[in-house]
């Protein structure tokens, strides 16, 4: 008796894959009304022609699209001849920082990027290029990948400020649109889940019409920050060394049986895998530095996701 709501999406890393199959097994665990069904695909595995097709049968009967950073022009090529047949039975397509010519396969009510003109709106898929090209050294700049994300973000934070001079319709779709970018960019599992209740909740005709998901109790956006400091038993991203220094010493170092002299070893770590909690192996990497008596600051950077 529960409403299924199939989820197809592409994707450039692993990590958003264990992010959503942890989204979709806790809204399977704890809805009564809806169940998700999720197929994912990495962006590399569409290059063989029978993976291709796979992704195709998988859309025949999808209610949702979803991809992210597609930024391989032959494969972005590939990607809209494959789902633009598919487009307009779909009950929601999610097209987030790609090239152009994937943004425009976005929908979402009457939110469609193909249709809106002028304005921030009109000229996002283009801005979030330039964006991404800014931050990988376009224009004689150097190269820092960790600004996509944060330029992003500033980018999505002046669309608000538009939706009011869009018609009502319109306007409430744009806003569902930046709030489910802004969970994707969030990362986690708790994101990603809000993000799909969202959308199933707003445009799967069979689970709107029901109005079986409370869209008020649905939480906000939740996104780290581009830069900071982490370590797994802390519940906080520390944003200065001063500030983990203390925590560290203080808290951490004494339940730990570490010495407050003990070596120091610095890590750079992957943003996407803390964001989306894909973060295993850096759990057991600190934990055996420390078990072996050494001191660990664990530093995180966007650039390491956006700079390929």
């Amino acid at each position: 008796g529960r409403e299924l709501v199939k989820v197809v999406y592409v994707v450039l890393e692993s990590q958003y894959q264990a992010s959503m199959t942890a989204a979709v097994r806790q809204i399977n665990k704890s809805d009564e009304r809806i169940c998700v069904e999720t197929v994912g695909y990495l962006l590399e595995e569409i290059r063989d022609p029978q993976t291709l097709e796979a992704l195709r049968k998988d859309l025949e009967d999808a209610n949702v699209f979803i991809c992210s950073l597609i930024f391989v022009q032959e494969l972005a090529e590939k990607l809209v001849e494959v789902v633009q047949p598919f487009r307009e039975r779909l009950s929601a397509c999610l097209c987030f920082p790609s090239m152009p010519e994937v943004m425009k396969l976005n929908k979402l009510g009457s939110f469609d990027l193909t249709a809106i003109t002028g304005g921030p709106l009109g000229s996002f898929a283009q801005q979030v290029k330039e964006v991404r090209q800014q931050a990988l050294g376009g224009q004689g700049k150097k190269p820092s990948g960790g600004s996509f994300q944060d330029g992003l973000l500033k980018l999505v934070r002046t669309l608000p400020k538009v939706l009011k001079f869009l018609p009502g319709d319109q306007a409430r779709d744009a806003r569902t649109f930046i709030l489910s970018l802004q969970h994707w960019l969030g990362g986690t599992p708790e994101n990603l889940e809000a993000m799909l209740m969202r959308v199933a909740g707003q445009y799967v005709p069979s689970v709107a019409s029901q109005q079986v998901i409370d869209l008020e109790r649905i939480m906000e956006p939740v996104v780290l920050p581009d830069l900071g400091i982490w370590h797994p038993c802390s519940a906080t991203i520390f944003d200065s060394a001063a500030e983990y220094k203390q925590w560290y010493e203080q808290v951490h170092l004494p339940m730990a049986g570490v010495d407050k002299d003990a070596p120091l070893i610095g890590i750079v770590c992957q943003k996407s895998h803390i964001s989306t909690k894909d973060d295993g192996h850096y759990i057991a990497f600190v934990q055996e530095l420390e078990r072996r008596g050494a001191r660990v600051i664990c530093s995180y950077t966007g650039g390491l996701d956006f700079s390929v």
